[in-house]
């Protein structure tokens, strides 16, 4: 491969909805980013790692260990990785408040309370575990999204204050801990923007603050949402003058359900390396993240991440890339590409759509996802499965293929099903739903087959921590399947004498016409399951 164009390119991979891997998957991803000369692999864990003095932080989610994360240190050094450390350091601890020792150093929702001592001396007990377990000094310290700094306890305690000024002063406090320890740092820098209240092409600063930012820090311009390179010309541009040392971050979309979405990560990618590149920005990675549950293998994202690394070298003829793929994974691009289940249609404008999870947990009686069934998505998802049958046995990445092709076979009959038994009960056709309840008991076997093959596709990439929540997904779905088809039965036969929800109008579950029966992005388990609270 050539040089890359970057000072150091890398790849960061989320630990912390739930899918933290095991030790024998970072291993094997050091292997792969080895493979593809990259630099560095940035291990993202909010609270999924062992602290010193922290018993309850990462209780019971799989965390790693001190130990695990020397070992996997020493592996990634001996292959010339540097396993970064990306953690939080102000928001995104949804999962560490459960605990009433976090939650008092709350501000509010997720986020830390700046200026609280206590926080502090957690951010030094982090860095102090961190600088014994990884040999980089380079530390991703997050800070983004936190949107409500300082209007929760900070404002009952201390009244208006400048926002930012709190943010600054946080950071300071952070970047002088980290600095006792040996770390330079970086930051995703939305929330600069975020305080001004602007977008990020278009916010300015004056340089007051552009000086108050720790010289250990460099700021992250992080994106996924355009493929037009002017979009991130302008921003790059922007960021620029609130500091010149900007790192870049794109991302690899693998976190809307149950597959990567490589055809989008494509485009944007391509426009984001380019620009970065023309831009001369000196350090740029790819973001793995996995929202809503890490339903999604990392390897699925394997063909964009290949792309984005020779994007990174200024190489963009499709025909080496792929050819170039074949080579480094023995498997050819277009075949591992199936993964993202392409036989799904996309709308005009994206390629993000997620209909392999809204259609798998729609409610076959409340029916919330039924406007945006099209009538032939069994035909296509009995396609792709076939297709999907000979990437099954790839000794590699069996595993991940396998759950795909069992998920289109449980789609094949579930993702239409709820729009059929509303059809027939609205004709009163009960011979009709007497006969669909063998559509029911086999989408109940071909789920419980998904549900096999899902199982250990996690268990062969990941702690068994956080399947919980598939077990409470899936084991719900399958009994309110089989709750469904008894009502059914039921009415058929005269025991009852209504189903009512199938007597309630479907609508759009946007509030909209516009969507029509085109498929749409939609990843939030718990409002696509039902519409009642959890």
């Amino acid at each position: 491969m050539k040089d890359s164009c970057f000072e150091k390119f890398g790849v960061m991979i989320d630990n912390s909805r739930n899918a933290v891997m095991n030790v024998r998957t970072v291993k094997k991803y050091v292997d792969i980013l080895k493979k593809l000369d990259a630099d560095f692999l940035m291990l993202y864990t909010e609270e999924t790692y062992e602290v010193n003095n922290q018993p309850y932080f990462g209780h019971h989610r799989g965390r790693f260990s001190k130990a695990e994360l020397k070992e996997l240190d020493a592996y990634a050094r001996e292959q010339q990785i540097e396993l970064m450390p990306c953690i939080q350091t102000l928001a995104h601890f949804n999962a560490l408040m459960r605990w009433p020792v976090y939650a008092a150093m709350a501000d509010c929702g997720d986020i830390l309370c700046a200026g609280d001592e206590r926080v502090y001396a957690l951010v030094d007990d982090i860095f102090a575990t961190l600088a014994e377990c990884f040999t980089s000094r380079t530390c991703n310290i997050g800070m983004d999204e936190a949107e409500f700094i300082g209007m929760g306890r900070y404002f009952k305690e201390h009244g208006p204050v400048n926002r930012m000024d709190i943010l600054v002063d946080h950071l300071k406090r952070v970047a002088a801990i980290a600095d006792k320890y040996g770390f330079r740092l970086v930051m995703w820098g939305d929330m600069f923007y975020k305080l001004t209240g602007e977008t990020e092409d278009k916010a300015t600063f004056d340089k007051e603050l552009a000086d108050k930012i720790p010289h250990n820090v460099n700021l992250i311009y992080w994106d996924y949402y355009s493929t037009e390179q002017a979009h991130y010309d302008s921003r790059i541009e922007n960021y620029r003058k609130l500091q010149d040392d900007v790192w870049f971050a794109g991302g690899l979309w693998n976190w809307t359900g149950f597959t990567a979405h490589n055809s989008y990560s494509l485009k944007t990618s391509l426009a984001a390396m380019k620009s970065a590149i023309d831009h001369k920005v000196k350090n740029a990675f790819v973001t793995v993240w996995g929202d809503n549950g890490g339903e999604s293998s990392r390897f699925a994202v394997l063909p964009a991440l290949y792309a984005a690394k020779r994007y990174s070298e200024g190489v963009f003829d499709m025909d080496v890339i792929r050819k170039g793929f074949l080579d480094t994974f023995g498997i050819d691009f277009d075949d591992f590409m199936l993964a993202e289940l392409t036989d799904t249609p996309s709308t005009d404008d994206a390629s993000i759509y997620n209909p392999e999870k809204y259609l798998l947990y729609n409610d076959p009686l409340m029916g919330n996802m039924d406007s945006l069934i099209r009538g032939d998505e069994g035909e296509r998802y009995a396609a792709c499965a076939v297709k999907l049958a000979k990437m099954a046995a790839n000794g590699e990445f069996g595993p991940m293929f396998n759950s795909c092709m069992k998920l289109c076979r449980a789609l094949e009959v579930k993702s239409t099903l709820g729009v059929r038994t509303r059809e027939l009960y609205l004709k009163g056709d009960k011979a009709g739903l007497k006969g669909i309840i063998a559509d029911y008991d086999e989408a109940i076997a071909r789920i419980k087959d998904f549900y096999e093959a899902f199982e250990a596709q996690w268990m062969w990439e990941n702690k068994p921590h956080g399947f919980d929540v598939h077990d409470i997904r899936i084991g719900g779905l399958l009994m309110r399947m089989e709750h469904a088809k008894a009502r059914i039965l039921k009415y058929a036969e005269g025991a009852v004498e209504s189903i009512p929800e199938l007597e309630e109008a479907v609508l759009d579950p946007f509030c909209s016409k516009e969507h029509g029966q085109n498929p749409v992005c939609f990843n939030s388990w718990g409002m696509i399951a039902t519409c009642n609270v959890l």
